[in-house]
């Protein structure tokens, strides 16, 4: 009698025709005694046919498993009586039958493992269920090569085609995408935040220059749609302006892990007269404000990289960039502050984080221009009382007091003693 006969003519658990008994049992005193035929059970699992072939007495094989896989353990009894044409069709959940194939495992059912590990390969994992996998590959030796090919990295020029791609599709800008693709560009914006996380495989991608140069050309698609939805903006509010700060806002985090600030300084540079001529015109006096608020962020960041060091600029760039915006900040810390307390509801903020590091990086700016530039700039805000409250640049004023002193001094000492020298020559 062939096998595939031998499965269809025998059920589990038929009186009439079974010859041996599995006994299941597991350490909370479960237990459940099986009746199976001995024909089966030795062609379709070694375990079994190793107990058959030393088997001696009574007629029953003991079968020790644990609590929480018992079920499993009854089911791959059931599947043992199959057709092994029909046992893919059998599985049901990635979460049963990775129950079954660890069953499978320990009970030697080389079928039902192979057919266990043809469909998780081919089903989606939820991390749980993964983390399960890899704790069950080591015991599966080669046969675990589907599995394994799940879990290994791309190789690095195919993880850098995706990553630029994604880079593209994150600052693309056509109108003429559907709906859906702005969420997925939102997403492509996410799991590039995440690639760039701090990590030992972070390197490879800010260096490589085709990932730099996908990230600069990005950068200047969005500067290039912003001004465009500028020159365009006819309403009130105007969502497209709004996305491309947003985006802005987005690639400059971007460019600050692939040490790449000076291309956005610079690019945020060069708008920044006609930005400033757009958002300050009368007719937006009382609109725009997430994009006005957004507009203090960037600049913000854009001075963090120049103030701290990160951008380095010329004297004038850094002179000019700083006093193209130093007015506009002025303005926007007390009008939203009004609008805040007129309207409990408005939700345009510049909270103290914000403020506390434009203020530290206009100091640190401040401090490090030539000793004039300095003057000019703190005689300036204190002209402006009304205004002293941001940016509070007193830090930079008691340095630049306590340095114009000791430089009068060290002038002084210097003169005395080259006239001594002069003298005693």
């Amino acid at each position: 009698m062939d096998n595939a006969h031998t499965v269809q003519s025998y059920q589990l658990g038929d009186q009439t025709t079974s010859d041996i008994t599995v006994h299941l049992r597991n350490q909370h005193g479960k237990s459940q005694h099986v009746l199976c035929h001995s024909s089966i059970l030795k062609t379709k699992s070694k375990f079994f046919a190793n107990q058959l072939s030393t088997f001696q007495s009574n007629k029953c094989i003991e079968v020790s498993c644990p609590a929480s896989d018992y079920d499993h353990y009854i089911r791959l009894l059931n599947l043992l009586y199959i057709s092994e044409d029909t046992l893919l069709d059998s599985l049901e959940s990635v979460k049963s039958t990775l129950g079954l194939l660890q069953a499978s495992i320990s009970l030697c059912c080389n079928s039902i493992t192979s057919i266990c590990i043809q469909y998780l390969e081919a089903m989606p994992w939820e991390e749980k269920e993964e983390e399960t996998i890899l704790k069950i590959i080591p015991t599966l030796g080669s046969d675990a090569s589907p599995l394994v090919a799940r879990f290994h990295s791309a190789d690095i020029n195919a993880t850098k085609n995706v990553f630029i791609s994604a880079i593209h599709f994150a600052t693309s800008i056509e109108k003429s995408f559907p709906p859906l693709s702005d969420e997925i560009k939102l997403s492509a914006q996410e799991q590039i935040d995440y690639m760039l996380a701090e990590d030992k495989e972070t390197p490879w991608v800010v260096i490589d220059e085709e990932v730099r140069s996908e990230a600069r050309a990005g950068l200047a698609k969005i500067f290039s749609a912003f001004k465009i939805e500028l020159d365009s903006l006819t309403s009130d509010f105007d969502q497209r302006v709004l996305q491309c700060v947003s985006d802005l806002d987005w690639i400059c985090n971007v460019l600050s892990k692939m040490e790449l600030m000076t291309d956005f300084v610079s690019g945020l540079a060069c708008i920044s007269d006609y930005v400033l001529e757009i958002v300050q015109d009368e007719k937006y006096n009382s609109c725009l404000w997430s994009v006005k608020l957004k507009l203090v962020e960037l600049v913000g960041k854009a001075l963090e990289a120049i103030g701290f060091g990160n951008v380095v600029l010329p004297t004038a760039s850094r002179i000019k960039f700083l006093k193209t915006w130093l007015p506009y900040l002025r303005m926007m810390k007390p009008v939203l502050d009004s609008k805040c307390k007129e309207d409990e509801g408005f939700m345009h903020k510049m909270d103290a984080d914000l403020c506390q590091n434009i203020e530290g990086a206009i100091v640190s700016l401040v401090l490090a221009l030539p000793s004039s530039e300095q003057a000019d700039i703190l005689m300036d805000w204190m002209k402006r009382t009304e205004e002293l409250g941001f940016p509070d640049l007193t830090e930079a004023f008691e340095i630049w007091c306590y340095r114009t002193k000791a430089a009068k001094r060290r002038l002084v000492l210097g003169f005395n003693e080259s006239f001594k020298n002069e003298i005693s020559n």
